[in-house]
């Protein structure tokens, strides 16, 4: 019986990373009896070894390096903020280059999160849109997660985004764009397709709904003086909330100024880290007004009771302001 022998050349796009695309050229020598059901077969086959070839090339060792390195993190994010791990996670590769961008190694900044405004931590001039334009430094990734959360938790433009559903990415990823986020008209496109080429939306559905068992109604977070707080609802107690964000009771009490047995009242405001020793830039002095409290006034704009005290040089001892009295915040 003849025996034939073939050679097949296949030209794959591969991926080396997402900003660079080659061809692939693949010589596949095959030889075949001279049956035609063997002939399918091995063509078959060959077919499928390219696939795994072409699946393998996609990929990129350093983008899964930082998924790996990063992840957990993202879904910590998550639970804190509601943001989707896997926007998270595709949006520090998009920005960062996968963590090896010059803002992300120099300065830590991993989404490209410009000074701004109300930015009062370190900075960095680094070229963009034009030149020399000041983007915000942390010591450490860390932080520029953390900023990135409150970035979108406290922006008004985000707010509706935080309305869908923790696994909708696609949604997430659209409404990004459209809030001006980035100005590349294909940044949609490009974070579904880093988050469905790496499988990143697991971290939604692993991390998030195992935690949303625990905790089925979770608190609507906001932003003051750049901190994290919610409003104590119904039913809430310092157990609840301990354990809903991971943090102890007694560190929850300290932020908040608060003695050990206080019991929580709906409305109240709580902070979820350390306030800060004085108000944001804008707010500069308060008018105390009827029915105020150095205490309530603290909590409103996310600074410590006493550096609140000590700013206006009173002691806790001190009778309540008059109404009308211009409490300096800074």
């Amino acid at each position: 019986m003849n025996v034939y022998c073939y050679t097949f050349t296949f030209f794959l796009l591969g991926q080396t990373n997402h900003a660079r695309l080659g061809l692939l050229q693949i010589k596949l020598y095959v030889c075949r009896k001279e049956q035609q059901t063997m002939k399918k077969l091995i063509f078959t086959f060959v077919l499928t070894i390219c696939g795994l070839i072409l699946q393998a090339q996609t990929r990129n060792k350093q983008y899964e390096s930082y998924i790996k390195q990063y992840r957990d993190l993202a879904v910590e994010e998550m639970k804190k903020y509601h943001i989707p791990a896997s926007i998270t996670l595709a949006q520090g590769l998009l920005e960062s280059g996968a963590g090896q961008s010059t803002l992300a190694r120099k300065s830590n900044n991993h989404f490209g999160i410009k000074c701004g405004g109300d930015w009062t931590g370190k900075t960095v001039s680094h070229d963009d849109d034009a030149r020399g334009e000041c983007f915000r430094a942390y010591k450490h990734p860390q932080q520029s997660y953390e900023d990135h959360s409150k970035f979108l938790v406290g922006r008004p433009r985000y707010a509706s985004l935080f309305k869908l559903d923790i696994t909708d990415y696609k949604g997430w990823a659209r409404g990004l764009k459209k809030a001006g986020y980035a100005t590349n008209p294909r940044y949609a496109d490009q974070l579904i397709g880093i988050i469905e080429l790496y499988e990143l939306y697991k971290y939604d559905q692993k991390g998030y709904l195992k935690w949303l068992k625990k905790n089925p109604h979770p608190h609507q977070t906001y932003i003051a003086n750049d901190l994290l707080y919610i409003v104590v609802r119904a039913g809430d107690s310092w157990k609840s909330i301990s354990q809903e964000f991971d943090i102890s009771q007694k560190k929850l009490r300290q932020y908040n100024d608060l003695y050990k047995g206080y019991a929580l009242q709906v409305g109240d405001i709580l902070y979820l880290e350390k306030k800060n020793k004085k108000a944001q830039k804008d707010n500069i002095v308060h008018v105390f007004r009827a029915g105020e409290s150095m205490y309530g006034i603290s909590q409103k704009y996310g600074i410590r009771l006493k550096n609140l005290y000590k700013l206006n040089k009173m002691n806790p001892e001190d009778p309540t302001p008059k109404v009308g009295t211009i409490l300096r915040l800074r």
